[in-house]
């Protein structure tokens, strides 16, 4: 694992976004790429479109993977997570992604456990995950795998706790009651799947989070732990977000030397 901790979000994002270009650029073919939703790598995303409409980077034809998507949610609210990754990735005026390469759980299906069944098939079909993205909650989750769930977890369906409801409700008019309480989700097992992952977190909010799942034992309690048994993560965060850290000198000092 792979530490870096940048003064501010804002440098968090380019980086990321010039790993991300650089990792998809190396990447055997077929190239897929894994997209999270969140406020955390929307900054990145929109460092993605600045270098698309430069001209040094697209996403045409490359296959993109949803982390998650609320069960239930109306196919045309807002905050569906598959619409909230249309505005964030969609279109020339974006990061060139083409909608019908834009897949997501399908959270409408009156069948969620087949739905999940589904996906989960759809990405093995697709060759894989090159590169995942992943944020981090509050509570140590990545993607809908709250505390608890099994570290070999394929997707599935599963209920969101009352403290993810509870961070989601900004985006539901601040209203717990108009967030989904079921989900679609990649496990943990499909997540470890990828070929390399690119988790990113900011804010004194994910202190310890990210402590716990960097710092501490591996745990279903902190589902991200998970990760340190991942042969390739690497982890941009902020000054903020590291300030729990015991060991931020060293993870400096490796970061700036396998540079």
């Amino acid at each position: 694992m792979r530490i870096g901790i940048f003064d501010s979000p804002a440098e968090v994002a380019v980086a990321a976004a010039e790993y991300l270009i650089a990792e998809l650029a190396a990447a055997d073919e077929p190239k897929v790429l894994g997209v999270a939703t969140g406020s955390t790598p929307e900054p990145m995303y929109d460092v993605l479109s600045e270098r698309h409409a430069a001209g040094e980077f697209s996403l045409e034809g490359i296959p993109a993977f949803a982390l998650d998507e609320y069960v239930g949610i109306a196919p045309d609210h807002p905050e569906r997570y598959r619409n909230v990754l249309i505005r964030n990735l969609v279109g020339p005026h974006r990061t060139g992604l083409r909608e019908e390469d834009l897949h997501s759980p399908d959270g409408s299906n009156p069948d969620p456990h087949a739905a999940a069944a589904e996906y989960d098939a759809a990405i093995k079909a697709a060759g894989g995950i090159s590169l995942q993205i992943l944020g981090i909650g509050a509570d140590g989750h990545i993607a809908f795998n709250e505390p608890g769930v099994s570290l070999e977890s394929r997707t599935h369906v599963d209920v969101l706790t009352p403290q993810t409801r509870r961070d989601n409700a900004r985006f539901f008019d601040g209203d717990i009651e108009k967030v989904p309480s079921l989900c679609l989700t990649q496990g943990i097992g499909t997540i470890m799947e990828a070929k390399s992952i690119l988790l990113l977190a900011t804010g004194t909010a994910k202190r310890e989070a990210v402590r716990k799942f960097i710092e501490s034992s591996i745990s279903a309690r902190w589902p991200a732990s998970a990760l340190q048994n991942h042969p390739r993560v690497t982890v941009m965060i902020d000054e903020a977000a590291a300030a729990g850290l015991e060991l931020t000198d060293f993870y400096r000092l490796r970061w700036n030397t396998l540079a």
